[in-house]
């Protein structure tokens, strides 16, 4: 007579036991900011130049945030506190180095991140355009009483309607991308950036970050990041 064997043990078999089994994380690379030196970084609202109007300035600005939390050595200053100071000189965007320096100088930090969207689809494959620009405060800036950095927009060369990246700085760096989720090597960054970030028992695993937007362009600010600190300027 054979013995039968019970369903829960047949379906632990076939399951490979991954009741009892912790999903396998890989381990996700560390931004690290050259140097000993620790800086502080503010982020700025988003300025959104895709023509997309659901972009959200703030939303992508605190994706972004979240992505600068990450780089050892940088201390980030959330979007929040950027716009009260924005609010309270009366500009929406930074148009100048000088009025950089004064936010900067206002928020106790040594630079200003600042994104720039340039290409938003979210439908698979999603398709991504972004710049990053970081904007210095110079050692030597003091900061003038009764400023109105309005007033600063006006003095400075750029005309006013100017993308900022147009702006000739020294204490200026720009990371640009356009990252198409159709192409094979953006698909294959993806999935390296998705190695350790994401849950490998879950029904999508890394294919999320194809079908959720937001995730992508948290991607999409990592890899914008990661050029940023290769800047030979970061390691003067």
């Amino acid at each position: 007579m054979k013995k039968r064997i019970p369903a829960l043990a047949v379906l632990l078999l076939l399951s490979g036991c991954s009741l009892f089994s912790k999903p396998q994380y890989g381990t996700e690379q560390m931004l690290f900011l050259p140097g000993k030196v620790k800086a502080v970084w503010a982020v700025a609202p988003a300025i959104n130049l895709s023509g997309q109007e659901p972009v959200d300035a703030l939303l992508q600005a605190d994706l972004l945030y979240s992505q600068v939390q990450q780089v050892h050595g940088v201390t980030a200053i959330p979007v929040n506190r950027v716009v009260e100071v924005f609010v309270s000189l009366k500009i929406d965007k930074i148009q100048t180095p000088e009025q950089a320096a004064l936010v900067c100088d206002l928020l106790g930090a040594d630079a200003i991140l600042i994104p720039t969207i340039t290409m938003f689809d979210p439908y698979n494959p999603p398709k991504f355009g972004a710049s990053l620009q970081l904007m210095a405060k110079p050692g030597s800036f003091t900061r003038p009483a009764n400023v109105d950095a309005r007033e600063l927009a006006r003095a400075a060369k750029p005309g006013a309607n100017e993308s900022i990246s147009t702006i000739d700085n020294a204490d200026f760096i720009q990371s640009v991308g356009m990252f198409d989720a159709s192409n094979g090597t953006t698909r294959e960054l993806v999935y390296e950036y998705a190695r350790g970030r994401n849950n490998p028992a879950g029904p999508m695993g890394a294919e999320e970050y194809f079908h959720s937007m937001d995730r992508y362009c948290s991607f999409v600010y990592y890899t914008l990041i990661d050029d940023l600190l290769h800047s030979p300027k970061l390691r003067r």
